[in-house]
């Protein structure tokens, strides 16, 4: 009995130090999000999550988790198709979208290009935005989480430098400019547990100083 107990806290200190933060828990989807997840095939839209629903707003507001690249990950291969039939969904239709709109607190996005021809949507994982440009853009933002309503921003970086994994695990870098960049920022700041609104919030008391 002890010889097992030890076995046991042996295996799990080692494998504490081989993952460090990014814990195997991390790396992988919770057997609730895995459960969601595989509960229809691939081209099944997913509930889009809502401000107007307490729930859906408290997880809307939570900051998402690392996730592995791995073309492998059967989970993770339905889940990015499952996404991506949400944002083309007439319900849902939109030009980006991000994990936890749907409940599922992982750092996967979905954009579309409209910086690249045929406007092709594409998928980002742990995407991070390292710089941002000092001059700034304005346009109208909406968003799936936030129903009828959509508000000006002039907040926006106009460019903007990213770093992300892609579904095969390669690691890239990338510059993006203009109406793109701010999807993207709008997409990675859901990462975060940020609403466009609160830009808006903010943009607003600076200018009534």
């Amino acid at each position: 009995m002890k010889k097992n107990l030890f076995l046991l806290i042996g295996i799990t200190i080692i494998l504490s130090s081989c993952y460090g933060s990014k814990s195997i828990l991390k790396n992988s989807f919770t057997v609730e999000e895995s459960s969601l997840i595989m509960s229809s095939d691939s081209f099944t839209p997913m509930r889009v999550f809502k401000i107007t629903n307490k729930k859906d707003s408290l997880l809307l507001r939570t900051k998402s988790q690392y996730i592995k690249a791995n073309p492998n990950d059967v989970v993770l291969q339905r889940f990015v198709n499952r996404l991506y039939a949400t944002v083309r969904d007439s319900i849902s239709l939109g030009v980006g979208i991000a994990a936890p709109q749907v409940g599922i607190l992982k750092n996967i996005i979905w954009v579309q290009r409209f910086d690249k021809e045929n406007f092709p949507f594409e998928v980002y994982l742990n995407p991070v935005i390292k710089t941002y440009s000092d001059e700034k853009q304005t346009f109208r933002e909406g968003c799936l989480s936030i129903p009828n309503r959509t508000d000006t921003l002039n907040s926006r970086a106009f460019s903007i430098l990213i770093e992300y994994d892609t579904m095969e695990a390669e690691h890239k870098t990338e510059t993006i400019e203009g109406f793109t960049s701010v999807i993207f920022q709008h997409e990675i700041d859901h990462l975060n547990g940020i609403l466009y609104l609160d830009h808006l919030n903010k943009e607003i008391k600076e200018a009534n100083k």
